[in-house]
């Protein structure tokens, strides 16, 4: 089952105001973003509403997710160099 995505605050808004855009549509933007053309336009109709603020949702902002990114990287690299030493050694041990 795959996970469902959540996108920051900051996204949403951007995203919207790319959709504003009267010369390109907003099925494109999303298409462009890799969203669901149905998403953004509920992101834009959510936004449009005077009542309450859009997007209050749960997503995560972007150095969050930036950091966690580079924690994962971090940490696959270490994985990495401790398999290529790993195969070094046992290439020298057989030989």
């Amino acid at each position: 089952m795959t996970q469902r995505r959540r996108y920051s605050r900051e996204f949403k808004h951007e995203a919207v105001e790319l959709a504003r855009n009267p010369s390109i549509s907003v099925r494109q933007v999303a298409l462009e973003l890799g969203l669901n053309p149905n998403m953004l336009a509920r992101w834009k109709r959510e936004a449009d509403r005077d009542d309450t603020p859009a997007f209050q949702g749960s997503g995560t902002a972007r150095d969050q997710e930036l950091a966690a990114v580079r924690r994962e990287l971090a940490r696959v690299k270490k994985e990495r160099d401790f398999l290529r030493d790993a195969a070094a050694f046992f290439a020298r041990e057989s030989s």
